[in-house]
């Protein structure tokens, strides 16, 4: 796509420059690499990145079913400012639906053993197709987002899955990744600007009230330690 930028400020130079070579590198090394997006501020900067560059890297989602209209959105507006159709993963109708019947349609807020179950039937067991056959995959964390992710490494291994893993803005702060976005117009998905920074399912995310970290608003009724949905279990094993 290669599309002409206006004139960037040198730090926010230094950062886009630095995202696009360490995408190129990942490229060559995993030319059946994936990336895994939730259309968040992170993702669209990488999705972004991607699509300028116009890498071989695959972008998909994950449609849990329960995503915030804004979200599902995201998907229109990739595809009329990039040109780009996402593949979108979905969970297995049946396991849904008997997981609902069994405890509820908000199971989930009972306990911790529900929402993970939850999550893995909607997210987790999805993603694992997705990443079936693949070498390697990329995502958008930090590690300012949370307790569970301040020791994340740029790239791993990564055991649940099988593949290894990259994570290129692990080292970026929330005011690096918003200067890229703001400076290239980069789009992105309007709930950020309602209060939440981190956008999941819409009954297991709120907006953040002053003073808290930038994960609270999901699954606000756990405790922080907890806060991981099993696509990042790894998280939780090293913390």
């Amino acid at each position: 796509m290669n599309t002409i930028h206006p004139p960037l400020d040198p730090a926010t130079r230094q950062l886009w420059t630095q995202l696009q070579q360490t995408l190129e590198v990942v490229s060559a090394r995993h030319p059946d690499a994936v990336f895994a997006s939730s259309f968040g501020a992170e993702d669209m900067l990488l999705s972004h990145a991607i699509f300028e560059s116009d890498l071989p890297i695959h972008v998909f989602t994950l449609d849990t079913g329960r995503l915030p209209a804004e979200t599902v959105a995201m998907i229109d507006v990739i595809r009329q400012r990039y040109g780009v159709a996402i593949q979108v993963m979905r969970p297995d109708e049946a396991a849904v639906q008997g997981h609902v019947a069994a405890h509820g349609e908000f199971g989930f807020y009972e306990s911790i053993e529900l929402r993970k179950a939850c999550c893995a039937i909607r997210k987790v067991q999805p993603l694992r197709l997705a990443l079936k056959g693949h070498s390697a995959w990329l995502t958008g964390q930090r590690r300012e987002q949370s307790q569970t992710r301040a020791q994340l490494a740029d790239a791993e291994y990564d055991g649940v899955f099988g593949l290894q893993k990259y994570n290129p803005l692990a080292a970026w702060t929330d005011k690096e990744v918003w200067s890229v976005i703001r400076a290239l117009a980069i789009p992105y998905n309007p709930l950020h600007d309602r209060g939440y920074p981190s956008i999941g399912c819409e009954p297991c995310t709120r907006a953040l009230r002053p003073g808290e970290d930038l994960r609270a608003g999901r699954w606000w009724w756990e405790q922080k330690l907890s806060k991981e949905c099993g696509l990042h279990a790894g998280n939780l094993q090293e913390s």
